[in-house]
């Protein structure tokens, strides 16, 4: 990785993955709307096998999903196929599958930095730990919040941050830190050698020097008030 600093432009769940015995799987150049689309199928495989059903055809998995039986296959074989003629495929080994693509019970280890409200409902949230993502560290600046703890973590200074980085392997930072500081931890995180971001700060970090994913939960918001106004609007039409 080149460590230069980022420059800114303007119960399916307690299935245990690691017990899969999982073959080494490739991960080649797919596009980014595969990529988007590969949680969707780790979220519709697990409420099926929760739901006890052990195989599926494409076009079954097609109407569930509101993608076409066609863009599913087309989807699985940049991985491999995974499934066979005539019988479709196999829930709990698809499902092994896109969890072993997706990362899950690959040991990523992963901190918060910025325990305010957000960093809260996310560190409560079990999304991690179904996921396979460990949170091994919080980190914030407030002295209302160092030493509180949530969970099993103690909320850490972020003075110790290198400290810490020093004797732990972290694979990413989760960001909900204010946005006039959020390059500047970016650019230490990079520093060191932290691999990726998971940014809700409100501003779009670059991934020329680390992996990031920037999310931006009033963007999601605002489609949805967009969808509401349309919606609106052409009922107040039908009635004229």
């Amino acid at each position: 990785m080149n460590h230069d600093t980022i420059n800114m432009p303007n119960n399916a769940e307690d299935i245990n993955v690691a017990d899969s015995h999982l073959e080494g799987i490739d991960r080649p150049n797919v596009s980014p709307a595969v990529i988007k689309r590969l949680p969707r199928y780790f979220r519709y495989l697990r409420e099926l096998l929760r739901e006890g059903k052990m195989r599926i055809s494409s076009g079954e998995l097609s109407t569930l999903m509101n993608v076409t039986a066609s863009q599913i296959r087309q989807d699985l074989n940049c991985f491999g196929g995974f499934g066979q003629q005539g019988y479709g495929y196999n829930v709990n080994y698809l499902y092994a599958k896109i969890c072993e693509i997706l990362g899950v019970g690959a040991g990523l280890n992963a901190i918060v930095i910025g325990i305010g409200d957000l960093g809260r409902a996310l560190v409560r949230s079990s999304m991690f730990e179904k996921r396979g993502v460990d949170i091994i560290g919080l980190f914030d600046i407030s002295p209302d919040l160092i030493g509180k703890s949530f969970g099993s973590l103690s909320v850490l200074h972020m003075d110790t941050l290198q400290d810490f980085c020093e004797q732990h392997h972290v694979d990413f930072a989760v960001l909900t830190v204010p946005k006039p500081v959020a390059l500047d931890v970016a650019n230490e995180l990079i520093r060191l050698d932290v691999r990726g971001l998971w940014n809700f700060t409100g501003i779009e970090l670059p991934d020329n020097n680390i992996i990031v994913e920037n999310v931006h939960l009033g963007d999601s918001l605002m489609t949805l008030n967009y969808k509401l106004c349309a919606d609106r609007k052409d009922a107040d039409e039908q009635q004229d």
